[in-house]
C-alpha cells in the first residue's frame, strides 16, 4: 500500500477514535471540581497516543516484554551451590557441640505392679485337695496275717528310723512273736488298756502291746506301751544298752532285754523272724 493512503487510513482510524473518545468523554457531566481544562490535556494525550508511530512503538514494546517474560519463566532455576567439604565438616562439629533439643537420658520405666490373683467366685467349685497317698502294705510273709505282717513292718521300720543293725531286726521280731504272736494285745488285768486300739486280749500279770512290757516295771505308761511304734521303740532302746549284744545268740539277746521265766523260747522264732525282716527291707 502506499505511504499515502496508509497516511490517510491511519488518519481516519485516529479521527473516529478521537470522535469516540470525544463523545465518551462529553456524554459524562463535568463536577463541580473537575476543570475545563483537565478534560483538554485528556483529548491532546489521547491523540498523542492515538498516532500510529506511538502505537507501533507501544505494541513492539508490549510484545518484548511478554517475550522476556516468558522467556525468564521457561529458564530452569539455577542450582544451589554446593558448599565445600571443609563447610560440611565445620557445619556438623557445629551441631554435635549444640544442646539437643531432647534428653538422650529416658526416665526409669515404672516398675510394674504385681497383679493381684482373681479372686475365685464363690460359686466356682473348689480344686479338690489331694490327699497324700499311704504306701502299699507289705504282703504277709512266712505264714502271717496281714495284721501280723503290718506289726512287723513297724517294728523293722523302728529300727531302721534308730539306725539299728540288720541281726537287732531280727532279734525284735522274733521277740514279738514269741511274747504276743505279733498281735497288739491288751490285758484282762489292766482294764484301761482295753481303751486303746487292740488286737486281743492277755493274762500275764498287767503285760501289755507287742512285748508285753509291763508298766508295774518301769516300761512306761499303759496308753504308751499298746501303741506298738513306741513299743518297739523301747525294746530297741533297751537292746542297744546290753554289752557286746552282737556277739551275743538271739535268745541270749532277747533274754537280756524280756527278763523271761523261758530264755529258750526265742531261738525257735529266729528262721521265720529272718525272712519276714529281708521281706521288709
Amino acid at each position: 500500500m502506499p505511504a499515502r493512503n496508509r497516511e490517510d487510513q491511519g488518519s481516519s482510524i485516529t479521527d473516529r477514535t478521537d470522535r469516540s473518545v470525544e463523545s465518551a468523554s462529553t456524554s459524562q457531566p463535568v463536577g463541580r471540581h473537575r476543570a475545563a481544562g483537565r478534560l483538554s490535556n485528556g483529548l491532546g494525550l489521547r491523540r498523542a497516543f492515538s498516532s500510529t508511530p506511538v502505537r507501533l512503538l507501544l505494541v513492539t514494546g508490549a510484545t518484548c516484554c511478554l517475550g522476556l517474560v516468558a522467556f525468564a519463566g521457561s529458564q530452569p532455576p539455577p542450582a544451589a551451590e554446593e558448599p565445600p567439604p571443609g563447610a560440611l565438616a565445620e557445619r556438623a562439629a557445629a551441631m554435635a557441640d549444640q544442646p539437643a533439643s531432647r534428653a538422650t537420658e529416658r526416665a526409669a520405666a515404672p516398675t510394674p505392679t504385681a497383679t493381684p490373683p482373681p479372686t475365685r467366685s464363690a460359686t466356682a467349685s473348689p480344686t479338690p485337695v489331694r490327699k497324700p497317698t499311704k504306701p502299699p502294705k507289705p504282703k504277709p510273709v512266712a505264714g502271717l496275717t496281714q495284721a501280723q505282717m503290718d506289726n512287723a513292718n513297724i517294728i523293722v521300720q523302728v529300727g531302721i528310723k534308730l539306725k539299728v543293725p540288720r541281726p537287732g531286726l531280727v532279734v525284735a521280731v522274733a521277740t514279738a512273736m514269741q511274747e504276743s504272736n505279733l498281735y497288739n494285745l491288751a490285758s484282762e488285768v489292766l482294764p484301761e488298756s482295753k481303751n486303746y486300739p487292740h488286737q486281743g486280749t492277755g493274762f500275764d500279770h498287767d503285760s501289755v502291746g507287742l512285748f508285753q512290757q509291763r508298766t508295774s516295771t518301769g516300761w512306761g505308761a499303759v496308753k504308751d506301751l499298746m501303741r506298738p511304734a513306741y513299743a518297739a521303740q523301747k525294746f530297741y532302746e533297751a537292746l542297744l544298752q546290753v554289752p557286746g549284744w552282737q556277739q551275743l545268740s538271739l535268745s541270749a539277746a532277747a533274754q537280756a532285754v524280756q527278763i523271761s521265766a523261758f530264755p529258750d523260747a526265742y531261738a525257735k522264732h529266729e528262721a521265720r523272724a529272718t525272712t519276714i525282716v529281708a521281706a521288709l527291707i
